[in-house]
């Protein structure tokens, strides 16, 4: 059972596949956190809680000077009365109060885990999962609040969530509402963010928690490529194979933020959720408002099993999409070999060369629809530019299928340019503040999607392209983030609600598409990985992982990627040298290798290239085809770091442990080079391998603790593929 409550000393303990959590009720009335770590068989009482009159720390009960909420390790705090440090909620009532206290109702276990209404969330069997829901109160606001816990039996997973219910007979306004909130008796973490730009998604930070606080966020409406909703604090020993780790993800597309704050006593507060900044709800009496799920990740194995219980949990209990567990499909996108110049016969051309080299998916990117000749204009016209298709979209798929490929289109539904017919004839449906200038972003606009009947055309314009003809795929792009954040059809009193209102209405036009279109392969994109976070994932399976696509750049992209996510969900196209975004001139088997370790695809004018150069396309797409199994559904381990070391490797093994692949890249040349050592990972060191490439047999022991010898080379951005084959001996 992974729930045990002692209702004598009134303890929670709950346990999931390798981890304990364990909380109580204090006096009777608070929640207190005790410990999240290691699975315990049981807690008797060993972490208790040391009680201290601290100086400037008030107290609730003037009978007791060791007891205040100020110290007191609390699971979900409040503000106002005490505890001076980050609160997780915050309201104020008609009369203008800020104040609330929070104090334990009772608790209930539900096999399972519920679905949370209108949000993205992870799924479970009864058998797999239960959940419990503990009610906290303010009986003096009438606010209740229930703190929801999910913890599998298999599997080093709790998500959290919480929901607000008002009890009272007038409004109350959520001025903070964060998802997780939990204190840790200990300060001596490392903590882990990502943080980036457009075209440099996802470097990794790693710095020593200090007193204070550490946070970050977005406050753009979007996840962003600026900051990803990911923290994890690590001990300081800890590295890829060794050492705890304790991981928060958050499941939401929308403004959010994630601190680690240490207080006087070197305690540290960990905390994710919504962004309070323009983030009001306005909660009516009787009412709920329903947080979105953080998922938290316990590791005592390294960075790389946190990875990996990251990977199974979103393969298995958060992608919907019947694509989940399916190959994907080698891919063209026309856009680098054509941008928005292009018409029927040249893509044609492209993809009887792309037939020809056993690409699978033919990607017609921007530039189809309206009078879309460059980026200013036609958002929001979803309709065939017959300049272009004479023949419309139907016939231009009709030719890709001819030629056994599947055909995929591009979309940027969230968008509209002033440049169009809908603007012309709907400028009320932008998002916008009445009496402001609009902000203009990338030659364009945003659509209202606070807005039901902007949601509705959305949903119908694109709904009625799908149906137009046979699509397969469809890539759907979002280039600028949300700025004039207001809206016409709420009240005054409800403009701090537009921003979550605007992702609430963004996944339901999602639910809406992918469930009427289970079939199509839905690809997201924001500018690349801009908006990459599982709250996408759980309609579209996969993300295109940057608009960089620099092999070298991508090394560290990908790497960083694979923190969270499994290499089946990043699209990673070979692209024209020299670099589009960088301007950097790599080999092509390199760029190559690196895109074969996501899900692979080309975005270069294959007629352009020498037969020589077409020849190696050819020879890396029937790889690819061989192995993508195990890329796409094998264990994946990361070996040496591109952002700390002038070298980048991994491998991949399959479920079964019979095949593995090793990549190995060097940045620049050195001179007098070491002979580099690659010491593979989780293998069976019990068995033997085969090199494929040359015949030689290795012990699996032997692979992963003496090592290869990587051969000497003079070249930059080189790169070194293997592939072993489990034999008998």
């Amino acid at each position: 059972m992974p729930f045990i409550y002692d209702d004598s000393k009134k303890i929670f303990h709950l346990q999931s596949g390798n981890a304990s959590y364990v909380m109580q009720v204090v006096k009777d009335k608070y929640l207190a956190h005790l410990y999240w770590g290691k699975r315990l068989s049981a807690y008797h009482g060993s972490r208790a809680i040391i009680w201290k009159d601290r100086g400037f720390a008030p107290n609730p009960d003037d009978k007791d000077r060791t007891f205040s909420l100020d110290t007191l390790p609390q699971e979900y705090p409040q503000t106002g009365n005490g505890d001076f440090r980050n609160c997780a909620y915050g309201i104020r009532q008609k009369n203008g109060s800020r104040i609330s206290s929070l104090f334990y109702k009772g608790y209930e276990i539900q096999e399972g885990k519920p679905e949370l209404e209108g949000l993205p969330a992870s799924f479970a069997k009864k058998e797999e999962a239960q959940t419990l829901k503990i009610f906290l109160e303010d009986a003096v606001a009438g606010l209740e609040v229930c703190l929801l816990y999910t913890v599998w039996h298999d599997r080093d997973v709790i998500t959290r969530s919480v929901q607000f219910k008002n009890h009272s007979d007038s409004e109350i306004i959520l001025t903070k509402m964060l998802s997780m909130s939990l204190d840790i008796r200990e300060s001596e973490f490392d903590v882990m963010t990502l943080y980036g730009a457009h075209n440099n998604e996802r470097n990794i930070d790693r710095r020593p928690l200090t007193s204070g606080t550490v946070q970050i966020e977005s406050l753009r409406g979007t996840s962003s490529p600026h900051q990803s909703p990911f923290m994890a604090l690590l001990r300081k020993e800890t590295n890829e194979d060794y050492g705890e780790v304790f991981a928060a993800n958050f499941v939401y597309s929308g403004n959010f933020t994630a601190s680690a704050q240490v207080d006087p006593y070197r305690n540290t507060r960990f905390q994710m959720g919504m962004n309070p900044w323009n983030g009001e709800w306005v909660l009516k009496p009787e009412k709920t408002f329903q947080t979105p799920e953080v998922v938290m990740v316990y590791s005592d194995r390294g960075l790389g099993q946190m990875s990996r219980t990251f990977y199974h949990f979103y393969q298995e209990c958060l992608i919907r999409s019947k694509f989940a567990r399916e190959p994907r499909p080698i891919l063209v996108n026309n856009w680098e070999a054509t941008f928005f110049d292009f018409d029927e016969a040249k893509l044609l051309k492209l993809a009887d060369k792309a037939q020809e080299a056993g690409i699978e998916l033919f990607v017609l990117d921007d530039g189809w629809f309206g009078h879309r000749d460059a980026d200013n204009s036609s958002l929001g016209d979803w309709f065939v530019d017959r300049r272009k298709l004479p023949h419309g979209l139907s016939e231009l798929a009709k030719e890709i299928h001819k030629r056994g490929m599947k055909f995929g289109l591009w979309f940027e539904p969230e968008m509209i340019s002033t440049d169009s017919g809908l603007f012309r004839k709907h400028p009320d449906y932008v998002l916008h503040t009445e009496g402001r200038p609009y902000t203009i972003g990338r030659g364009q606009l945003v659509l209202d999607l606070t807005r039901k009947d902007v949601c509705d055309y959305v949903i119908k314009s694109v709904s009625d392209v799908l149906k137009s003809t046979k699509i397969d795929y469809v890539k759907w792009d979002m280039n600028r983030h949300l700025t004039d954040a207001g809206s016409v059809v709420f009240s005054a009193d409800q403009q701090g609600e537009i921003m979550h209102r605007y992702v609430l209405g963004l996944y339901r036009i999602m639910e809406e598409i992918t469930e009427e279109f289970p079939d199509i392969l839905f690809e997201s994109c924001s500018s690349g990985g801009g908006r990459f976070d599982p709250g996408m994932l759980y309609y579209m399976p996969q993300t295109w992982c940057s608009d960089n696509t620099d092999a070298v750049c991508r090394m560290k992209i990908q790497y960083a990627t694979s923190l969270m996510y499994p290499a089946v969900t990043m699209g990673a196209h070979v692209s024209v040298i020299p670099n589009q975004q960088t301007g950097r001139v790599t080999p092509l088997d390199t760029r190559g290798y690196v895109a074969m370790s996501g899900n692979l695809g080309y975005e270069i004018d294959l007629n352009q290239l020498s037969e020589e150069e077409f020849q190696e396309v050819k020879k890396q797409i029937q790889l690819y085809k061989s192995i993508r199994n195990i890329v796409q559904q094998g264990e994946f381990y990361r070996i040496h770091n591109p952002f700390e070391e002038n070298i980048a490797a991994w491998n991949f093994v399959s479920e079964d442990k019979k095949e593995v692949l090793a990549f190995w890249f060097e940045i620049l040349s050195q001179p007098a080079a070491p002979v580099h050592i690659l010491k593979l990972k989780g293998i069976d060191e019990n068995a033997f391998y085969e090199n494929l490439e040359d015949g030689r047999i290795y012990g699996g022991d032997e692979l992963m603790y003496c090592g290869i010898s990587i051969p000497l080379k003079k070249q930059d951005f080189r790169s070194v593929f293997y592939h072993f084959r489990k034999v008998e001996q």
